[in-house]
């Protein structure tokens, strides 16, 4: 089914996906489908839950604050992302919000708010940032949802990692150096992208200590966190992602 064919409305569900399989709707997405959308019984409804691809499902029965869709056929295939983790700092909340939204988009496998020294946001809504992904993930048409983990102290989350996966460090003391992500190896990798004012030098010190860590410039320029968060996404997709 082409891009042109595929309903218009997407929606993420917890429930399986298939062909005649019946999906109940939860009040919220209810109220969006009929109250606000105004769509009623036969119209088409795209539907995807992070496992089973896209399906076209049609409404059967639409209440006001609950209603089943069934699915018809698969419109597209179940697309994983690389295995790409984004550790970063919360920043402001409409940021935050930004960078949650555009690494779903821009293909991270999960996300993981951490607080540093120089941390300037104290808490985040987990629930609320994970809505963001979801919302992205069903606005450019993605089928997986990465889920978003409550924040948690980067050198407790450091004192346990699995060093099997890599940490490409995003190091604002590298502005202007030239190097290439094409000699990085394979594998599961994280992007680390640090808060508005930087890393402390204690953080500094105990990443450069790491051997599972890579420090990179990403150009010429200081960059903001939520445009280095883009710019070392893209970088690494293009590399070892794919993007190839």
């Amino acid at each position: 089914m082409s891009d042109t064919q595929r309903a218009k409305i997407r929606l993420h569900v917890e429930h399986p996906l298939g062909a005649g399989q019946a999906v109940p709707l939860t009040p919220d997405q209810a109220h969006y489908l009929f109250g606000v959308m105004r769509k009623g019984v036969g119209e088409p409804i795209a539907l995807f839950n992070g496992r089973d691809g896209e399906w076209t499902a049609e409404v059967v029965e639409a209440g006001k604050k609950k209603g089943i869709l069934a699915c018809r056929e698969q419109a597209a295939p179940q697309q994983t992302p690389p295995d790409l983790w984004l550790l970063f700092a919360p920043i402001k909340k409409e940021r935050t919000d930004f960078i949650v939204e555009k690494a779903a988009e821009l293909g991270c496998a999960r996300i993981i708010p951490v607080q540093t020294e120089f941390t300037n946001s104290g808490r985040i809504r987990q629930d609320r940032l994970q809505a963001h992904a979801m919302e992205a993930a069903e606005q450019c048409l993605g089928t997986y949802v990465p889920p978003v983990d409550d924040m948690q102290p980067l050198s407790k989350l450091l004192a346990g990692w699995d060093t099997s996966r890599r940490i490409l460090w995003a190091d604002e003391a590298l502005v202007g150096a030239a190097e290439t992500l094409n000699t990085l190896p394979a594998g599961p990798w994280a992007i680390l992208i640090g808060p508005e004012g930087g890393f402390s030098e204690t953080e500094r010190a105990k990443l450069r200590a790491l051997d599972f860590v890579t420090p990179i410039s990403l150009g010429p320029r200081i960059l903001r966190a939520d445009t280095a968060v883009c710019a070392a996404i893209t970088l690494w997709q293009s590399a070892l992602g794919d993007w190839r």
